[in-house]
């Protein structure tokens, strides 16, 4: 499936990223201290959180996973992964973004020392290099190489060094800044190229009341209870828990809203994004839906793969120049992803190992030289690791990113949210919650592989939780902990904010409701 490029498709691409990358380390090129490499000045207006939350969340997992399981049996079902994004952004922006802006943290690991001791902090730490370097950067490079291996043509070890090359050139340079300025114009290029590519698609197949009456039966969001990936029972409780994780504990999401000049900029840039991700399925579901409708007989062929739907659509919809264009949005969709990855897992080496237990007095330039070594050497490492992701033992890329993932979500999840709830939850609950999570959820996946993954989630974070209240029944803090508070921060929070958070949750059920 080689559509090539024209060279008025390169030079689009090669314009668009020169101006994209050039902005951003422009912008980036005064950065000299840890708050200014890792969090961008703490200086970030709310366009910018939202739309490089956007840019750092949707990759090739979306295009190529998502998109193909639209095309398949599970039709417009996956987009629950979308539209309870949206509603838990809102209770991010509402209860965890003022207490974590409050504290003044780094990363996020930070908070869990001041909760619970520096052990918690460790735990969490050490867990979230490991998921960032050998799942999700990997996964992301190997995902955005194999796209343009399957459209272009590309040799694929070629273009994980590529991808990986971009990507470190302005994390490297400018740090969070940099990321986020390019992320503006590769957010929005994303949008525009997907929605373009959905047009396209509506024309082909004959507009949109011929799509809906001919796809009737893929437009419904509730599945079976036997469903293997999204049963309805995981509606409930399962699939919160990696959405929670996902956007109010994972750092690469939260260091933007961490780096908002004010309480007010970081909710707006989190509800701007969560009004973004109730479009996002019409722009990546709805085309790999087109495209088994177009092209049933590609995807289903011997050796054929769903995946493969939404580069199909571009192969044989996008014409030259727009061809270019989208390109740029699907590259710079995956860079985006790599590149706020990257600056996030130097982030919590630098900041929650390094200066926490090798260097206390780390001078504000030595910090900024070990982020940039550590963020170039990551990339080495992926490097190495993405091209073996495509053996089968790894049951696709989507499976391998939420399996993995499973092992820590839940306990991550319960230890901050108990944590929050009961004051006087002792450090034990919280190191307990981080150690336990890991073997629990291998079990379940050793002994009950069969039950969807959303649901052994949701029996990990119960158990976990169940594990945090009988140790705080048993030895209780006498005090609660008395959190940091930051001098001279605008706390000040927006009654605006919270009515329009109400509003995307209405308009999420009423979603639902039109898709049932």
């Amino acid at each position: 499936m080689n559509v090539g490029l024209h060279w008025f498709d390169s030079l689009i691409f090669i314009t668009f990223f020169a101006i994209a990358i050039g902005t951003s380390l422009y912008k980036s090129r005064r950065e000299t201290s840890g708050e200014d490499f890792f969090l961008a000045s703490r200086a970030l207006l709310w366009p910018l959180i939202g739309l490089s939350l956007i840019a750092a969340n949707i990759s090739t997992e979306h295009f190529v996973g998502m998109s193909g399981q639209g095309a398949g049996a599970m039709g417009m079902a996956i987009a629950s992964y979308e539209w309870i994004a949206a509603v838990t952004l809102v209770f991010v922006a509402l209860f965890f973004l003022p207490r974590f802006l409050r504290s003044g943290i780094y990363t996020i690991p930070e908070y869990l020392e001041y909760r619970y001791n520096a052990a918690a902090r460790a735990i969490m730490a050490f867990y979230l290099m490991v998921i960032y370097i050998a799942v999700s950067i990997s996964a992301v490079v190997y995902s955005g190489a194999l796209t343009l291996q399957t459209i272009f043509g590309m040799d694929l070890v070629f273009a994980v060094w590529l991808i990986g090359g971009i990507a470190a050139l302005y994390a490297t340079w400018g740090g969070l800044k940099a990321v986020a300025w390019a992320d503006l114009f590769q957010g929005s290029a994303l949008i525009i190229g997907g929605v373009i590519t959905l047009i396209l698609g509506f024309k082909a197949v004959g507009g949109v009341d011929s799509f809906l009456e001919t796809n009737a039966d893929k437009l419904h969001m509730i599945l079976p209870s036997d469903d293997p990936v999204l049963p309805w029972t995981a509606l409930i409780i399962g699939i919160w828990i990696p959405n929670f994780y996902y956007w109010g504990l994972n750092q690469f999401i939260t260091q933007r809203a961490l780096a908002a000049r004010t309480l007010r900029h970081g909710q707006l840039g989190i509800m701007f994004a969560a009004t973004l991700k109730l479009f996002i399925p019409f722009i990546i579901i709805f085309p790999g839906i087109m495209a088994f409708q177009l092209y049933s007989a590609d995807l289903t062929a011997p050796g054929a793969t769903m995946d493969a739907a939404y580069p199909l659509l571009i192969r044989n919809l996008v014409p030259i120049g727009l061809r270019g264009f989208i390109f740029a949005a699907i590259t710079g969709a995956v860079i985006s992803t790599l590149g706020s990855m990257l600056n996030s897992v130097s982030t919590i080496l630098t900041m929650d190992l390094y200066k926490r237990h090798w260097n206390r007095d780390a001078s504000p330039s030595s910090i900024v030289k070990i982020g940039r070594i550590s963020t170039l050497i990551f990339v080495v490492i992926v490097c190495l690791i993405a091209p073996s992701l495509g053996t089968p033992r790894f049951h696709g890329i989507f499976t391998y990113i939420q399996e993995f993932q499973g092992y820590i979500s839940p306990g991550i999840l319960a230890a901050f949210v108990f944590g929050l709830l009961f004051k006087r939850a002792p450090a034990a609950a919280g190191v307990t919650a981080l150690l336990m999570s890991v073997p629990v959820y291998g079990f379940l996946q050793w002994k009950f592989g069969e039950i969807a993954f959303l649901n052994r989630m949701a029996i990990s974070f119960a158990v976990t939780i169940a594990a945090m209240w009988l140790i705080t029944l048993w030895r209780p803090l006498l005090e609660p902990k008395v959190m940091p508070v930051r001098e001279g921060f605008d706390l000040t929070a927006s009654v605006s904010v919270k009515w329009y958070g109400g509003f995307l949750i209405l308009a999420t059920v009423a979603l639902y409701a039109l898709f049932w």
